[in-house]
């Protein structure tokens, strides 16, 4: 089936531009880049001239020599048609593997500047790294793809419920029916994950094991791609460091719990090459002192999120009646499923238009430590977020925020249906207040939405 992406509204704004430039996409094999162009033509009724360069390396002279003309030509030859007639769009995919066709974009833009070019690409950093390359600063446009969000993933399979959870988003509120459902569906995609392939699977006919048979192949993929990320490392290594990630995202990074036989510096080296391919991404550990929150941030303490929630219960070996029969607490306390799902929700709550970042606090102390999962900027506000997927659960580390850091609002995403409460309390001679707002876990692609009401008091 063809699954909608909601990145198709940043291509009819990107494509409707007066002063448009080339469109770089980038984001982690398999989410779906080469599809979302191909149904974005489709779409938009636009002649398109997709060009694989993994499939034609040869063409890295055509670009080095940065000349529109000739590039264009030579593309022209390839196609059997004009690439750059009019209502055609051009598509390199793979870009990586021509790493010359990168800096020749600027050129496309300045030469040719009604022809919408789209690039994407799944290693670009590795290639720009090895060709000693850089973009073309200003003169391209980016958008960060990943995985499906939640939201989308009800539009393939259960549309009116999505419908209900946008609502929510903008209402606050959602009848009882509507929540049970959308928590038994935020399970279903604790399961099945983002990855487009493994939903559509999924949504076909609603078959958990066929969507397992796609994360494995997925999986797979990854591992035999490891060659292309550093060439003569130890691939063993690689391996055994991606296979322990899921079991140990959103827990602060030690090179122990990834390998107890290779030293530190080798693993804080794949970790990096795991961060630039995108097979994790990193939550930052910030001291919250202001805004921009990564102006405190400390690059030596972090905690990875995996790719996909989905891959990541497949990986660690988790199954479909395992998520069924765990009671609520154990949902996110075992594992840290929950944490993952949020995570990824918000890493591209943005639509995409900027380098996916998370933060979140870490006090460590010599008897107890104390750790907020997330922190949200909207304005000149931080807000701290805690995730508890079960109806109940502590909020000591949020407690320890708030005597450092004194926020006006706090959020905690749970399986309750949304609440509000003031919360008082005395410690050390002084006297503290903030408001706790209760958003059902499934909303936290929305969150930035609901921080950016409260910074202005505006509840709906």
């Amino acid at each position: 089936m063809e699954i909608k992406r909601d990145a198709l509204v940043f291509l009819d704004r990107w494509l409707n531009q007066p002063r448009r430039k080339p469109l770089v996409i980038r984001g982690a094999r398999q989410v779906g880049k080469s599809t979302l162009v191909e149904q974005f033509a489709a779409a938009r009724g636009l002649s398109l001239c997709e060009i694989d360069l993994e499939r034609h390396r040869g063409l890295k002279g055509v670009f080095a020599t940065l000349d529109a003309d000739r590039i264009c030509e030579e593309l022209s030859v390839l196609a059997g048609r004009a690439v750059d007639a009019p209502g055609t769009l051009l598509f390199l995919d793979e870009i990586q593997a021509v790493p010359e066709a990168i800096e020749a974009l600027r050129y496309l833009r300045q030469d040719r500047p009604s022809l919408p070019v789209v690039a994407a690409g799944s290693l670009l950093e590795f290639a720009l790294d090895k060709a000693r390359l850089s973009m073309p600063v200003g003169r391209i446009t980016y958008l960060f793809l990943g995985p499906l969000s939640f939201p989308e993933f009800l539009g393939a399979v259960e549309p009116d419920l999505r419908a209900w959870l946008e609502r929510f988003a903008d209402t606050g509120e959602l009848p009882a029916t509507a929540h049970e459902k959308l928590l038994r569906r935020a399970r279903q995609f604790c399961f099945v994950g983002g990855m487009p392939e493994a939903v559509a699977a999924y949504a076909d006919g609603g078959s958990l094991p066929a969507a397992s048979e796609v994360q494995r192949d997925i999986l797979q993929t990854y591992e035999d791609d490891f060659a292309k990320y550093a060439g003569g490392r130890d691939l063993a290594l690689m391996q055994e460091i991606f296979r322990r990630l899921p079991a140990v995202a959103c827990r602060k990074v030690k090179y122990v719990n990834f390998s107890r036989e290779a030293r530190a510096r080798e693993v804080k080296g794949i970790l990096s090459l795991f961060r630039k391919a995108r097979v994790c991404q990193a939550v930052e550990s910030t001291d919250a002192s202001g805004v921009p929150l990564f102006a405190g941030a400390d690059p030596d303490v972090w905690k990875p999120l995996f790719l996909d929630v989905g891959l990541a219960n497949h990986a660690c070996g988790v199954d479909w009646r395992m998520l069924e029969a765990l009671d609520a607490t154990r949902f996110v306390n075992e594992g840290a499923i929950a944490e993952q799902f949020v995570g990824q929700e918000l890493l591209y709550a943005d639509g995409g238009f900027e380098e996916p970042r998370l933060a979140y606090w870490l006090r460590e102390g010599a008897k107890s430590n104390a750790e907020v999962d997330y922190l949200l900027a909207s304005g000149p506000e931080i807000f701290p977020v805690e995730v508890k997927a079960g109806k109940s659960g502590n909020l000591r580390s949020l407690r320890q925020f708030v005597l450092a850091k004194s926020p006006r609002t706090a959020f905690r995403l749970d399986a309750n249906p949304q609440g509000r409460q003031t919360v008082s309390f005395s410690e050390t001679g002084r006297d503290f207040s903030h408001e706790l707002v209760s958003l059902p876990f499934y909303a936290a692609r929305f969150l930035p939405r609901f921080c950016e009401r409260e910074r202005r008091d505006v509840r709906p």
